[in-house]
């Protein structure tokens, strides 16, 4: 068990005792090769479509510039939730210290946050693509392709420290076993000796005008691309231009649908089994399908995949 100090008449707990998805050992076991398979997937996948967007001088575009970075942050992403199952799923000693739980839930929120920002930014790759061909190559140049990236971390990692700061000085005490298989928001709250309402009225202002803006900016993206796509005369191009869109369509859905669906609603109506559910969809679900999503009917990456395969297969 987690270990306890004594303020005043309030029992502080520093350590935290992590239930994960169950207790028992045969079903331990079966969540440990589930995770485990999960794991080396989303990292085959992700690592996979990078080496090939390196490899491949036709992929070497702001598209999958962009789609290189998703994979890097998804490996990352998945890294900071999957080992730490694995091993609660086969060990006996599932204490998590304070500090761990921070640092947990600080690369937690920085990573998750760094994705809005990121799907934003390819949502007005894909406005620039279709609604300006000719003038695509030039505007989405590669300084500016950087930029967006390396101000999608920088923003996300800025929002990632007060989000932690801003929980981590509450006062934890009584109970201190979190239901749950990481350190997240809803849980912590349930757990706060102190008044939370200012609390939970900055991290509701956080996550708003970050969703806000994110889905302000894939929003207006995305009229700009219906807009152009209804003036496109033959179906076949207008199909073509959907297409390079129904990706990243996909990725935000999945993403933005559990985000929301997670943090939109008060800490009275979160329950531990729905938590643990629908927070599965952002921590191992999406890292996990987003290279499916960008590869299995993506011609360039098909293509790419054959090419590198055959150098490889070749004999020298």
């Amino acid at each position: 068990m987690g270990t306890i100090e004594m303020e005043g008449n309030r029992t502080l707990v520093t350590d935290f005792v992590m239930v994960g998805f169950t207790t028992d050992p045969l079903l331990r076991i079966i969540f440990f090769v589930l995770f485990l398979a999960s794991y080396i997937l989303t990292l085959t996948g992700n690592v996979g479509l990078m080496t090939l967007i390196y490899l491949d001088s036709h992929l070497h575009t702001p598209m999958y510039f962009f789609v290189g970075n998703l994979s890097f942050l998804d490996v990352w992403f998945s890294t900071v939730y999957t080992p730490r199952i694995l091993s609660d799923c086969v060990s006996k000693n599932k204490v998590m210290s304070l500090a761990g739980c921070a640092a947990q839930f600080f690369f937690s929120a920085g990573l998750a946050y760094s994705e809005c920002f990121l799907l934003a930014a390819m949502a007005y790759d894909r406005y620039k693509a279709i609604c300006n061909p000719l003038l695509y190559a030039t505007v989405m140049s590669r300084k500016l392709c950087i930029q967006l990236v390396v101000g999608s971390y920088v923003a996300g990692f800025v929002n990632a420290i007060v989000h932690t700061g801003n929980t981590f000085r509450l006062h934890f005490c009584g109970n201190n076993i979190i239901n749950h298989y990481f350190c997240d928001a809803p849980p912590l709250v349930k757990m706060a000796c102190d008044d939370t309402r200012v609390y939970e009225l900055i991290v509701a202002t956080i996550i708003g005008c970050n969703v806000v803006a994110t889905t302000a900016l894939i929003l207006s993206s995305y009229v700009g691309i219906v807009a152009a796509i209804i003036h496109i005369h033959s179906a076949a191009g207008r199909r073509k231009a959907f297409s390079t869109c129904s990706a990243h369509l996909v990725s935000v859905s999945l993403f933005y649908g559990s985000i929301l669906f997670m943090y939109s609603r008060p800490s009275s109506q979160h329950t531990p089994d729905w938590d643990k559910a629908n927070a599965l969809f952002y921590t191992v679900l999406n890292p996990l399908v987003n290279p499916m999503i960008y590869s299995l009917r993506n011609k360039d990456v098909k293509a790419a995949f054959k090419k590198v395969l055959g150098k490889f297969m070749t004999p020298k």
